[in-house]
Order: C-alpha cells, then structure tokens, then sequence
C-alpha cells in the first residue's frame, strides 16, 4: 500500500473508475445479447427496437470514453448488420 496521502487517493479513484467502467462494459454486452436474442427469435420488430435500445447505450459508453470511437463504431455496425439481414 501506498504510504504519500495523494497516492493513496490515486488508487481509490482509479479503482473508482474502473468499477465503473467494468459497469458499462457489462451493460453494453447485456444490451447486445438482447439483439442477439431477438434476432434468434426471428421478430424483426423487436431486433429493431432492440437495436435502438443497444445503439445508445454503446454510443453512451463511447462518449464517457469506456471504448474507443472506431470501437463503438464497429460494435453498432456489426450489430446492425446482423438485423439488416434478418428473412
């Protein structure tokens, strides 16, 4: 453990931050198995709706800087992809 005053709050708050990022991460790939999920059920309603649902809570992350914008970009065009291409 840290012994200077700022370097022990250095590991609060990067834990903080990590604790929180992990949060979203598990958020995103939450959002993404439910598009999956609707995809498998053949609804294509509901692969829509939950696109729209999973597209912003990507972007969300990217604009709190859990992932990179090509990142974010990759993850909401591969799951697009795969409604867009629902029979």
């Amino acid at each position: 453990m840290a012994n200077i005053k700022s370097a022990k709050k250095r590991i609060l708050v990067n834990q903080a931050k990590a604790d929180r990022n992990k949060a979203v991460r598990s958020g995103v790939k939450t959002a993404i198995k439910k598009v999956y999920a609707a995809i498998a059920t053949g609804d294509k309603a509901a692969a829509t709706a939950e696109l729209s649902a999973a597209t912003k809570v990507i972007e969300m992350a990217g604009s709190k800087g859990v992932y990179h914008k090509n990142n974010v970009a990759h993850k909401v065009s591969r799951i697009a992809k795969a409604v867009n291409e629902m029979a």
